[in-house]
């Protein structure tokens, strides 16, 4: 029976609702991988953009074809046991840990924003995803699918805003006075910044894959996903730039940036921050649980339960803190990710090219084409006479 047909942008806005969340969004994230580096931070969120599309299309080509339940599978594949185990738990830790850095991020935003303690806006944003997680696959990626448009739109019209309202200094592209960058080159800081998400994201891009028969479905989805995530950064930087050094200072620096422009409008961009912190806890807690315990096992909902309840009490170790120096050492964990995919496809493409190589030669070609008669031998015919 074939799978039920999934969209293109459906997708495309599933990897990027999981990606996206309170790092995303709150420009804390962007300001810790690229704004440090200025006019580079811009070529860093470019290259970025390539990367996550190249690497999510062969996460999704492969959960299709190993028709992973989970991100192991595919993990298993293209590391091996060994290497796989290590990525696996590299993986498995990263999901725990994005859940807690989401659902403190989600407590600093009501602070700041409502004067309401962080464990009350912490503990709101677990209830939610832990409702949601336990309709299952499809109701993960149904509602962050859902959610993600509505996201990407408000993130570009109020950079507009912002731009247009404050102005842009070109100044501000080489001026930062961030201090010294978590990461000390944008090149390095771009590959950290795919790998570390990569290693959130493949826990739902793996069994998407699955969900689909469909490959031009998932490379279409891949390459408009890992662009619409550039596009996305890139606006934020810009927005989070024209209000240094000020921006900086905070924990969420959207929220600065957008205050800027009007209270209203700082009010509804706090609902989108909202809203994409609850995408991808929903995402890792789905991950992070499904790699635990099978999602169809009769006792799956008592770990996700557990694995909420554990993460909110993590999560008051701080939202910056936990961006600022989780998230780097994980990409370096997850480059290893990289590292294996980037394998399996060289290691295709070479099979790939040996194959129309042999194809090539005359003895393969059709039936039609006909050989040369080989030549007759100089030695029998003078042996005849």
């Amino acid at each position: 029976m074939s799978k039920p047909k999934i969209s293109t942008l459906k997708v495309a806005a599933a990897y990027i609702g999981t990606v996206v969340g309170a790092g995303f969004a709150s420009g804390q994230e962007i300001l810790q991988f690229f704004g440090f580096f200025g006019a580079f931070g811009i070529i860093g969120i470019i290259v970025s953009g390539l990367l996550f599309s190249f690497y999510g299309y062969l996460i999704l080509k492969l959960g299709r074809k190993l028709r992973a339940e989970s991100h192991l599978p595919v993990i298993r594949y293209i590391g091996g046991k060994f290497l796989g185990t290590i990525i696996d738990y590299v993986i498995t830790f990263f999901l725990f840990g994005a859940v807690t850095v989401m659902a403190a991020g989600a407590g600093a935003l009501l602070q700041e924003q409502l004067g309401l303690p962080e464990l009350l806006g912490s503990g709101f944003l677990m209830i939610v995803a832990l409702l949601t997680v336990l309709l299952g696959i499809s109701g993960v990626i149904n509602a962050i699918s859902i959610v993600t448009p509505f996201l990407l739109i408000a993130v570009f019209v109020i950079a507009f805003l912002t731009i247009y309202s404050t102005g842009f200094d070109f100044n501000n592209l080489t001026t930062t006075n961030l201090g010294i960058p978590p990461v000390p080159f944008w090149s390095i800081a771009a590959i950290l910044y795919v790998s570390y998400n990569l290693v959130m994201a493949v826990a739902i891009l793996a069994p998407l894959g699955k969900e689909t028969d469909d490959q031009k479905t998932l490379k279409k989805g891949a390459v408009i996903g890992g662009f619409g995530l550039a596009i996305g950064a890139g606006a934020i930087y810009l927005a989070v730039l024209v209000n240094m050094p000020q921006a900086g200072e905070f924990s969420i620096p959207m929220i600065f940036v957008v205050s800027q422009i009007s209270p209203l409008i700082q009010l509804a961009f706090a609902v989108v921050i909202f809203a994409e912190v609850y995408t991808t806890a929903v995402g890792s807690l789905y991950g992070f649980a499904a790699r635990i315990i099978p999602p169809n096992h009769p006792a799956s909902w008592k770990y996700i339960v557990g694995t909420s309840i554990v993460a909110y009490g993590f999560s008051q170790l701080g939202f910056t803190n936990l961006v600022r120096y989780l998230f780097p050492a994980v990409g370096a964990m997850g480059i290893l990710m990289l590292g294996g995919l980037s394998w399996v496809y060289l290691k295709e493409m070479s099979i790939y090219m040996l194959f129309k190589r042999v194809a090539s030669q005359p003895a393969y070609k059709k039936k039609t084409n006909k050989l040369e008669e080989p030549k007759k031998s100089v030695y029998k015919q003078d042996h005849k006479k």
